[in-house]
């Protein structure tokens, strides 16, 4: 009598792989609140935060990149310390800069969608320059309206205040951050010339 046994997968290596980028990704975020610039134009400084986003929505594409950014706020909002200058804390999503932090996981599934074209799920971003440019202006988008919307409803702040001190203010360290984000993308092309 002989017995056999089946291997048994629960989960596939491809989920697993996915799902370790995302928490990376959510990491990498989290350690981006940190470092921190001053803005000359408005009294909160600037921080790499949104940098985060960017690399989620353009390294994990739609899916995994919304995944990786749930996962940053859900870490925040248990305790983890990877909010903006080190906060946490549920409260943090309900307060006035929740705008912006409930928008990564929007922002990194558009980035995605539109960097690779549809919610597919394709191991290699091949999209041309200008399509990984008009993602990354789509989330700055979804990010400033999301945030200029809490900075109004929460932060009580008129809506020019909200328009031009929450967010106008932060689009030259947007556009860094979003050639950064490039350059890490096609890190590979420019290394090749």
């Amino acid at each position: 009598m002989s017995a056999e046994t089946q291997q048994v997968e629960l989960i596939g290596d491809e989920v697993v792989g996915n799902l370790v980028r995302a928490a990376l990704l959510a990491a990498l975020t989290g350690a981006f609140a940190y470092v921190t610039f001053p803005n000359p134009a408005s009294p909160t400084s600037v921080t790499l935060q949104v940098l985060g986003v960017f690399m989620a929505g353009l390294l994990l594409g739609p899916v995994w990149g919304g995944v990786s950014m749930t996962l940053y706020l859900a870490a925040g909002a248990v305790g983890v310390p990877v909010f903006a200058g080190g906060s946490a804390g549920f409260g943090e999503l309900v307060g006035t800069t929740a705008g912006f932090l409930w928008s990564y996981p929007i922002a990194a599934v558009g980035i995605g969608a539109i960097a690779y074209g549809g919610f597919g799920i394709d191991a290699d971003l091949d999209a041309p320059v200008w399509r990984l440019v008009a993602a990354l202006t789509a989330g700055t988008a979804v990010i400033y309206a999301l945030g200029a919307v809490g900075l109004i409803v929460i932060g009580k702040l008129s809506v020019k205040a909200a328009i031009v001190g929450g967010t106008l203010t932060f689009l030259p360290a947007e556009a860094v951050k979003a050639a950064v984000a490039v350059g890490v993308v096609r890190a590979d092309e420019l290394s090749a010339t």
